[in-house]
């Protein structure tokens, strides 16, 4: 195996990652790519043209390796038509080796659903709802910027449980003015509710967000650590496993197409602002696309919306691999460092030593994982392999 350049005795798992931009209105502490609609900017046909051109221009990257998952992200792809998804989807088919029984997940927020849309949704193909819920407490959804209330929330999940077999809910914690029995309440009403997937993750101020600018007053430190306490608990008593550091399932429902990206898989990403990585012999290549709807699609229209191609360093990788698998509880094998990367784990010795003398990292010749402390302090442990 070389030291300077990777090489790859077969190619990781791929994935398709397919990004919807619009929602409704942008929420205070979201920091994806998504874009309020407005006026005559949400044009369905049009971007779903731009979408399958894109896929059309990434062919020869990948023709011939098989799709395991396809993930639609947003924004907020449950603002389509069950038609554009039914569209996007014939699309993929026609063009690629999606396999027959690939995970095909769709998000999709309360505000924006029907019943019949969710079950034409299925009929698509979509086997995999998740649901942006984020609170059941109207008072905290307000807060938060949302545009349903707990009613429609509840309304969603109970539509989207006829229709799909796996149903996975977001929630967030630690909220303004929220307490410890407000979160509770959150993560019951979820468990009852019948899903099978929990994420459930910290509100952070993130840059370039509203709330960052304008941050609210969250609860303090303390009561953070309380309430995160309370809703693991929740979970763990009602079986949902933690396996990884903000998902929760019950047994063999986890998240494929999120467990590839965390394991360092490959993944085509087409839409606006999507990124994409994919592994070559002998290089591993990063792109991302135009963030901004029009100019995508006029950039699409025009040939090629990529802003930014690279082939990622040596002295990358070490970083790139850990910074996703260390957010794995149970973490991964030794061996899968070489698979997915193409570098002997000599490449990271030394930081794996480093790691395990400060508890942050357990292992043996098996495999390696964060400890408890290393979850709970998952940045400072990523932070050193960047070196």
């Amino acid at each position: 195996m070389s030291l300077t350049t990777p090489t790859f005795t077969a190619l990781p798992p791929l994935s398709l990652y397919i990004h919807i931009p619009w929602c409704i209105k942008k929420c205070p502490y979201c920091d994806f790519n998504s874009h309020a609609v407005k006026g005559d900017n949400f044009t369905e046909t049009r971007y779903v043209e731009a979408l399958l051109r894109d896929l059309e221009t990434q062919l020869p990257q990948f023709w011939g390796r098989p799709i395991y998952t396809i993930f639609f992200g947003g924004g907020t792809p449950s603002l389509f038509s069950a038609k554009a998804i039914d569209t996007i989807l014939c699309g993929v088919r026609a063009r690629t080796k999606l396999l027959a029984d690939a995970e095909i997940t769709l998000e999709a927020n309360p505000g924006t659903f029907e019943a019949e849309k969710f079950a034409a949704y299925a009929a698509a193909g979509v086997n995999r709802l998740s649901i942006g819920i984020q609170s059941f407490n109207d008072a905290h959804l307000t807060a938060l910027g949302r545009v349903h209330n707990a009613g429609e929330a509840e309304r969603a999940v109970e539509i989207g449980l006829k229709n799909f077999a796996r149903v996975n809910v977001d929630l967030m914690y630690a909220l303004p003015n929220q307490t410890e029995a407000n979160a509770r309440s959150d993560i019951t009403r979820a468990i009852t509710s019948g899903v099978t997937h929990i994420s459930a993750y910290q509100l952070t101020l993130e840059p370039n967000t509203l709330f960052h600018s304008h941050p609210p007053t969250l609860p303090n430190d303390d009561t953070c650590g309380e309430i995160e306490e309370s809703v693991h608990g929740a979970l763990a008593h009602a079986g949902f496993a933690r396996y990884e550091i903000s998902a929760f399932a019950r047994k063999g429902e986890t998240s494929a197409h999120n467990v590839n990206y965390w394991k360092f898989g490959d993944y085509v990403g087409i839409g606006a602002g999507a990124h994409g990585k994919l592994s070559f012999p002998n290089r591993v290549e990063r792109t991302v696309k135009a963030k901004q709807p029009e100019h995508y699609m006029s950039a699409m229209e025009a040939g090629d919306a990529v802003i930014e191609q690279r082939e990622l360093a040596r002295s990358e990788f070490g970083f790139e691999f850990m910074l996703n698998a260390l957010r794995l509880v149970e973490g991964v094998p030794v061996t899968l460092f070489a698979e997915r990367t193409g570098f002997p784990i000599s490449l990271i010795a030394a930081q794996l030593d480093a790691a395990e003398k400060k508890g942050l990292l357990a292992r043996n010749h098996l495999r390696f994982a964060p400890t408890a402390l290393g979850l709970r302090y998952l940045n400072d442990l990523q932070e050193m392999f960047l070196s």
